[in-house]
């Protein structure tokens, strides 16, 4: 036999020389909850070991981190129930907390990456990721909120802003958007196949920002579908993502 598969896998070294994948730290991002205040460090009940940080206490966290190598974080708003409105206003704010903890992160450590979340949820007096309308969804009432949210975002320095509301759309909407406003160079890592699923859940909860009505069946995918999932990630290629997300 002039082709023996074996002859690559007859020990450590040079099985670990032809791997194809590989995992380590430097892919991962971790996701951090972030909430207006101070000394705040409050454990999230149904994700142990995860925490709600104030941005005076996430910044030592984050530090430590580094030292373990970790260098790519994701950052999630716990918004108070008052600055919710059926727009999202606050998310683009100027005094709006999460904002300003970005700008203070990347002043601190310039060089780790910060990803965003875009959805109108954790702003929104309704729990959706989309605008409410008569108890619909309304997909292009939407994109410019997300747009702005953006835009706002990147002005505050994140690195790569993550569309996590799975509007038909966005992804073009949201690249266009940061083009004009010369932030070309933001990149875009979309939740491309993100399924209605109780795996959510603990986020919801982490950031207060479950539905007040309804649920997300009519934007969020229907995990039995395989081509569906390939249809957006070819639509998001399209659109300009730079990384797709499942």
């Amino acid at each position: 036999m002039n082709i023996r598969p074996r002859r690559n896998r007859k020990n450590h070294a040079i099985r670990s020389m032809v791997e194809e994948t590989q995992l380590g730290v430097q892919n991962l991002i971790y996701p951090m909850f972030v909430e207006d205040g101070k000394g705040i460090k409050s454990e999230i009940k149904s994700l142990p070991n995860n925490f709600r940080w104030s941005i005076d206490t996430l910044l030592p966290e984050i530090e430590k981190c580094i030292e373990l190598g970790i260098d790519k974080y994701v950052l999630f708003p716990a918004v108070q129930e008052l600055k919710k409105d059926k727009i999202a206003s606050y998310s683009y704010a100027d005094d709006n907390f999460y904002l300003d903890a970005i700008r203070k992160i990347k002043a601190e450590f310039p060089d780790v990456v910060l990803m965003s979340d875009v959805a109108m949820d954790p702003y929104s007096s309704d729990g959706h990721d989309g605008f409410v309308e008569n108890g619909e969804i309304i997909n292009d009432k939407t994109l410019p909120i997300l747009a702005k949210m953006s835009i706002a975002q990147a002005q505050a320095g994140i690195d790569i802003i993550g569309p996590s509301d799975m509007m038909d759309g966005r992804i073009g909407y949201i690249r266009s958007a940061l083009d004009d406003n010369d932030h070309a160079d933001v990149s875009i890592m979309s939740y491309t196949a993100k399924y209605a699923s109780a795996f959510y859940g603990p986020f919801r909860e982490a950031l207060d920002s479950a539905p007040k009505g309804g649920d997300k069946k009519t934007y969020q995918m229907n995990p039995r579908n395989k081509r569906e999932a390939l249809l957006e990630a070819q639509l998001d290629f399209e659109e300009g993502a730079d990384i797709m997300m499942v």
